[in-house]
């Protein structure tokens, strides 16, 4: 019997993460058994401050990556919007899952039906914040760090008005009850790769035991947002967004660009054959078409 560590976060939502993957291995493989090694990331510990502040999104495969390195681990799990755009080489993404729901929610203290706007909204991501405004001009923003549960506890002790949470987590750990509100994507473009899992291996491995795990449309949409995003040098400091869907053939990408120095934006949308040699170059492409739009405008503004 061939022993398969893979490498989880310690949070419940990480773990039943990991578990989809776990189960898909052991169901798939009478040779293979798949097991957990959970530990905790840097980026659990550090809880007081936000991410852009203590190092963004690779504070949360630090650790993951180590054990990966070392041998102690075969795969590791991730929620592919909480990757960095950029992974080592030697340590290639080498499957995605079916998207979950990629929608924003938000969500009320337990017995709440509105939002209390005396209280700050708990957000820490600048790309909801932005979009946010939008629908609500009147609400602040207090950084909230922490899990799920951390968060949803916080919340229904009085410490913010509501959250914004991603409805694939909320709906993977069975709390979509909590749910007050679910935003469309047309009015709050989602975390490039928001609701898809991404399986990290070893470029030195063979991974037939994930033989079938890999879903098609979930690694092309990955492609064409991670894409837009890398193309226009975002992160964890820069709200740019991005959510593609697929029909018929067709990536339909829609993206949001952000300029560093003026705080300005632009949403625009580019469509292209659904294929994966075509998907991340149809996210460049919409990245160079809105910084140029953008500029240009920005431009005839100033002359």
């Amino acid at each position: 019997m061939k022993i398969v560590n893979i490498g989880s976060r310690e949070s419940k939502l990480a773990v039943v993460q990991s578990e989809m993957v776990r189960e898909y291995i052991n169901s798939h493989n009478e040779d293979v058994e798949a097991r957990l090694l959970t530990m905790k990331t840097t980026g659990d510990i550090i809880l007081d401050r936000s991410l852009d502040k203590v190092g963004g999104k690779g504070l949360f495969v630090k650790e993951l990556d180590k054990a990966l390195i070392e041998g102690r681990t075969c795969m590791s799990v991730h929620s592919l919007k909480d990757m960095p755009m950029v992974v080592p080489d030697n340590l290639p993404l080498i499957a995605f899952s079916r998207r979950e729901d990629p929608r924003d929610v938000l969500v009320l203290p337990q017995g709440r039906t509105e939002i209390d706007f005396s209280l700050p909204v708990g957000c820490s991501s600048l790309r909801r914040m932005l979009q946010f405004k939008k629908l609500y001009p009147q609400a602040e923003f207090k950084n909230v760090r922490g899990n799920v549960i951390t968060r949803l506890s916080k919340l229904d002790r009085g410490q913010y008005s509501a959250l914004i949470l991603a409805a694939a987590g909320i709906k993977r750990l069975g709390l979509e009850e909590r749910i007050s509100r679910y935003f469309d994507t047309e009015e709050m473009i989602p975390a490039a790769g928001q609701g898809i899992l991404a399986v990290q291996g070893r470029a030195d491995m063979e991974y037939d035991f994930l033989e079938g795990f890999n879903d098609l449309e979930g690694e092309m949409a990955a492609l064409a947002e991670r894409a837009f995003v890398t193309e226009l040098n975002g992160g964890c400091t820069s709200p740019v967004a991005a959510h593609a869907r697929i029909e018929k053939g067709t990536i339909y990408l829609k993206g949001l660009y952000y300029d560093e120095q003026d705080g300005g934006h632009l949403i625009g949308s580019r469509s292209g054959k659904a294929d994966k040699e075509s998907a991340a170059a149809l996210g460049r492409e919409l990245a160079a078409q809105l910084r140029g739009q953008y500029q240009l405008e920005k431009s005839e503004r100033n002359t």
